[in-house]
């Protein structure tokens, strides 16, 4: 797969992704399988780990601050 934004090629790695939940809730997800670009670092979660962050997110109590999770496929 080539990238979106520089035409590089994609490869699979482990990334942390933090995301925002709600105004006051961070997550932090722990070695997440993304494609990434090896020239500008641009990445792609592939539709099934998509689904399965997704699948992590449902279950965030949104009332904790801060919360770090390790994706486990």
């Amino acid at each position: 797969m080539r990238c979106s934004a520089c035409g590089s090629r994609m490869r699979p790695t482990e990334s942390d992704l933090p995301l925002k939940v709600s105004e006051r809730s961070i997550v932090i997800l722990k070695q997440v399988p993304v494609l990434q670009c090896g020239n500008c670092a641009q990445f792609l979660l592939e539709d099934e780990a998509m689904a399965r962050v997704d699948e992590i997110l449902d279950g965030i109590d949104s009332s904790t601050e801060l919360e770090i999770i390790r994706y486990a496929a």
